[in-house]
């Protein structure tokens, strides 16, 4: 057995070292494999003697284990990865909020990737995230891209994906019923005497959940038969506020003065914008515009008389998807799942008939 030798010290002035399970080890006079049993099966594998010298050459060297590195030696990271497609939608930091809440619960850390809406990052998110080792992805990208093109790009990890689909990428999926929750929008206003539908939405551009809204929607004025009109106009950033403020005064022309016009949003964004072109008409919600938007923001209320909407289960989504990806990283096969749930129509006063 080798002597213990002195703990390694700093030349004055630099800081100490961050001592390593080697130092351990050789001050403990061990092995390092000693020293990860101590931390691992202290009472079952070591004698009382050993341990006793190896808790005191961590005390005495302020030994601090490092937690990834004792969750890779046992092939897990404890990370989770989740890929945002824009932070700065409160959807987005919703269901981020409820993603965490569950890995924490059960132990894992996320780490966060912001697309910032730029699909080229997509592979670069992965790698990315990948590089940390992490245990699995949870994904709202995009949408489309080469970056997700098939599963081999998520280097071998279990993935879910949240609000959005991915061609090629056959993974769990967790959103929103859009469909369910578009009709029910759809017959709310209808009963309310809205006889002109238009449904704003940002650009399509193949991103599943704005596309499956859109169907619904043109599926709902098409059961209506034709006493209910219905439009889609997609707006995109370039678009301001007085653009779209034409485009309603343009809706409730064509329609007349004797026809009852609403708009429904496509997500919280869209409704912020319909808010200003409304502001700037100088139009009353409820009055000369029924609305009811997708996304539940905490200022709709506040936008007189009140905004009418849907209502995302944000935190209920995230903790799904996280709770799907922690199956699946505890080694559940099978096909893929889809996890589709109901929103909740929020009535306020921009809905309601008159």
């Amino acid at each position: 057995m080798t002597s213990p030798t002195p703990a390694p010290s700093a030349t004055p002035g630099t800081p100490r070292a961050r001592p390593t399970i080697a130092d351990v080890a050789a001050e403990a006079g061990v092995s390092k494999a000693t020293v990860s049993r101590y931390f691992n099966h202290r009472e079952r594998l070591l004698s009382p003697d050993i341990a006793a010298r190896v808790e005191a050459a961590i005390a005495k060297l302020a030994y601090v284990p490092s937690p990834m590195a004792q969750a890779l030696s046992h092939g897990r990271s404890r990370l989770i990865g989740l890929v945002v497609a824009d932070i700065t939608n409160p959807y987005s930091v919703a269901v981020l909020r409820g993603a965490e809440k569950a890995c924490q619960e059960a132990g894992y850390l996320v780490m966060l990737f912001n697309l910032g809406n730029d699909r080229e990052r997509e592979r670069a998110a992965i790698d990315a995230l990948a590089s940390y080792q992490v245990d699995g992805f949870i994904l709202n990208t995009l949408g489309q891209g080469e970056g997700l093109a098939d599963v081999n790009t998520l280097h071998g990890k279990p993935a879910v994906l949240v609000d959005r689909r991915h061609a090629g990428l056959a993974a769990d999926f967790v959103a929103l019923d859009n469909e369910a929750a578009m009709r029910e929008t759809c017959a709310h206003l209808v009963e309310q005497g809205w006889q002109s539908l238009l449904y704003v939405t940002q650009p399509l551009q193949g991103v599943s959940s704005r596309l499956e809204r859109t169907a619904a929607f043109r599926a709902c004025i098409a059961a209506q038969g034709p006493k209910v009109r219905g439009e889609v106009l997609e707006i995109d950033a370039q678009q301001g506020e007085d653009a779209l403020a034409r485009a309603l005064a343009e809706f409730r022309e064509r329609e007349g003065s004797k026809v009852r016009c609403a708009v429904v949003a496509g997500n919280s964004v869209v409704t912020l914008r319909v808010a200003a072109a409304v502001a700037r008409l100088q139009w009353t919600f409820g009055q000369e515009l029924g609305f009811v938007g997708f996304d539940d923001p905490e200022w709709a209320p506040l936008i007189r008389p009140g905004l009418s909407t849907v209502a995302q289960p944000t935190d209920a989504i995230g903790q799904r998807a996280a709770q799907c990806l922690l199956e699946r990283i505890g080694g559940l096969q099978g096909a893929v799942r889809e996890n589709l749930l109901p929103g909740t129509l929020i009535v306020r006063g921009s809905s309601l008939g008159v």
